[in-house]
């Protein structure tokens, strides 16, 4: 697949990376045969951790989708298959036979929102014989950053530009200014600034919409059935020939490919058409059940937008205005809207923030220093703890769970378990479509894990059997009994609920959110806190066979 004419020289080789499907780009705005745009696929991006089958085959279906359309509307486009035998598979040794053979005197690329990727193209620019050049006039909405000489391997110099990527409410540096010399980094804090400054949800009166900040108690309603998961409105498409190459070129994988009837979006106009559908019909219920989890319905009403979200093709300000929109005009209550915006321009601004001012470093964290290797059946879902087995086959099977299966289930129960944190980091940046590192690092080791000792969460968030009863249907029929702590058919969470606490009692005692389970501890004799350590000590050493 190679839309651009080999014989032809180019002075402006611009790069794609594969979360950078965002065919508005002020980039694309005018059409310039000097200029050749790169995309490739590469087994450096598929095998620097294992990922989910759907996940590579979406990501490619999206370039090649947009590459496709760039080259409709008139643009060069360099497009490197998987299988392509001119392939490095690396991408900076790929950009040095690019800028050779097309006697490249000037190369751009987007703002990486993976701090690997912006520390590997900017030791490509820094090989010998560097020398800083004048900065070139940015186009419109362009932020291009000072532009330098950079050489390949193959003696070819070209000057090279950064400029943004165009997608975020925030640069990456906000979120530390904000937070400066403070010890913890509130998400709530960064959340009301973006909706001040942005005038989000906020009344003429410059205060919040409806009176307060957060509606997040009206959003904590288990879902009984009614009303019903809205229908699955995305189109289907055979990505089998994709999917052959794929494995053709020797990529490893996991989860359910389901190359012939995939349902992630290709391009923008998907996006879109995915957004108004949730939009008319699960944006109404999505307040009320945001938290909800059953059996029954995986989707229940999340709108499955993150996947375009993140590779950009659609922009974060669009949706949280589309959503708006839909509160002013009176079709949605405003914690449905808040409770989605927020995601958005709360958390998902915010942990991108967190992860830009703690990298590198913040992916050694181990606050609890959790070392034990994960089940096996987080590769398989085959556990008779039904939470766990739903949570985990929906995301092997889907590519997908929504926030309280990751955070409240799976991640609950590794934190409780004690299950190695960088494994676990890497499984979840492996297992989801949406995850890219600056989005799913901070989640999984701030807000999960509690890895970074509590810069991120305010306290540990874990449970017993009790919470994950009242949120879903997943008890009713498990083989553990929700109600007991002991013995062999208690479920596990409630053993390891209290010994998470006995085992970290002198980092977490005096935590003032969490006096409550210590007082109950307290109240405990010694032979009931014995038994408890006991049990959580076998559950821990039969973790394969739960």
């Amino acid at each position: 697949m190679n839309a651009t004419p080999t014989h032809l020289t180019a002075h402006t080789l611009r790069l794609i990376l594969g979360d950078q499907l965002n065919p508005q780009h002020s980039w694309f705005a005018t059409v310039r045969s000097e200029v050749v745009y790169v995309l490739m696929e590469i087994r450096q991006e598929t095998d620097y951790v294992l990922h989910h089958a759907q996940k590579i085959i979406a990501i490619f279906a999206g370039m090649r989708e947009l590459a496709r359309q760039l080259a409709e509307a008139g643009h060069r486009v360099h497009y490197l298959s998987i299988n392509d035998p001119a392939n490095t598979q690396s991408l900076t040794d790929n950009l040095s036979v690019l800028i050779a053979h097309f006697q490249v005197q000037v190369f751009e690329y987007q703002d990486p929102d993976e701090f690997r990727l912006d520390q590997q193209l900017q030791a490509f620019l820094a090989k010998p014989q560097v020398q800083a050049k004048p900065q070139v006039q940015a186009k419109p909405q362009v932020q291009a950053k000072p532009q330098v000489q950079t050489s390949s391997p193959f003696g070819i110099s070209a000057g090279s530009s950064q400029v943004d990527s165009e997608h975020f409410y925030t640069q990456r540096h906000e979120a530390a200014e904000l937070f400066a010399n403070r010890k913890q980094w509130l998400m709530e804090t960064f959340y009301r600034h973006l909706r001040k400054r942005h005038h989000v949800l906020m009344d003429a009166a410059g205060k919040p919409a409806g009176g307060q900040w957060n509606f997040d108690a009206d959003n904590r309603k288990p879902w009984k059935g009614t009303p019903p998961e809205p229908p699955d409105l995305r189109p289907e498409h055979d990505h089998s020939a994709l999917w052959a190459s794929i494995q053709a070129a020797g990529v490893n994988s996991f989860g359910e490919p389901r190359a012939t009837q995939s349902r992630w979006p290709i391009n923008r106009a998907e996006a879109l058409q995915q957004l108004e559908h949730f939009i008319t019909h699960a944006l109404p219920h999505f307040g009320d059940f945001q938290d909800a989890m059953s059996r029954k319905a995986w989707r229940l009403f999340h709108s499955l937008l993150s996947f375009s979200l993140n590779v950009k093709m659609l922009k974060s300000q669009e949706v949280v205005q589309r959503v708006e929109a839909e509160w002013r005009a009176g079709r949605v209550a405003l914690a449905a809207a808040e409770g989605f915006i927020r995601q958005i321009i709360g958390w998902r601004e915010y942990v991108r923030g967190i992860y830009w001012a703690q990298m590198p470093g913040y992916d050694e964290h181990n606050y609890f220093d959790h070392t034990t290797p994960l089940p096996k059946w987080f590769w398989s879902g085959d556990t008779r703890m039904n939470c766990l087995a739903a949570s985990i086959t929906t995301s092997l099977h889907n590519a997908h769970a929504h926030h309280i299966q990751r955070l409240m289930v799976i991640g609950n129960f590794a934190l409780l378990a004690g299950l190695d944190v960088p494994a676990l980091h890497r499984w979840y940046l492996g297992v989801y479509i949406d995850a890219f590192e600056w989005v799913e690092l901070p989640n999984t080791l701030g807000m999960s894990q509690f890895a970074d000792g509590g810069l991120l969460a305010t306290k540990p968030y874990v449970s017993s059997a009790a919470y994950i009863h009242r949120m879903s249907d997943y008890c009713k029929s498990c083989a553990y009994d929700k109600k007991q702590r002991l013995g062999d058919v208690a479920c596990p969470f409630n053993a390891l609920y209290w010994d998470f606490y006995l085992r970290n009692a002198d980092k977490l005692k005096s935590n003032p959110r969490i006096g409550m389970a210590y007082q109950q501890l307290a109240r405990m004799d010694d032979s009931a806190l014995a038994a408890l350590r006991l049990r959580a000590s076998q559950i821990r050493g039969q973790l394969d066979t739960l």
